[in-house]
């Protein structure tokens, strides 16, 4: 299952995306530069950020959690 998490962190202080909760993430250049765990996931339960190259292959995956990023255009 994937999950669009594009311009979700822009209102983080009313919903939060529970991090590593999904294995795939579609994600777009607002997103960018791209990390793991995004910026409107919760971070309580979550490993330390990381920054993903997604901008030339167009994935990532997540080294800690394995989570797959995906750009959408």
């Amino acid at each position: 299952m994937s999950t669009d998490v594009s311009a979700r962190h822009d209102s983080a202080a009313t919903w939060l995306v529970p991090a590593n909760a999904e294995n795939q993430y579609a994600v777009t250049r607002a997103d960018l530069p791209l990390s793991c765990p995004m910026p409107g996931m919760a971070l309580w339960n979550s490993h330390p950020k990381v920054y993903l190259a997604v901008e030339a292959t167009g994935s990532a995956k997540c080294p800690y959690c394995g989570a797959q990023f995906t750009l959408k255009d």
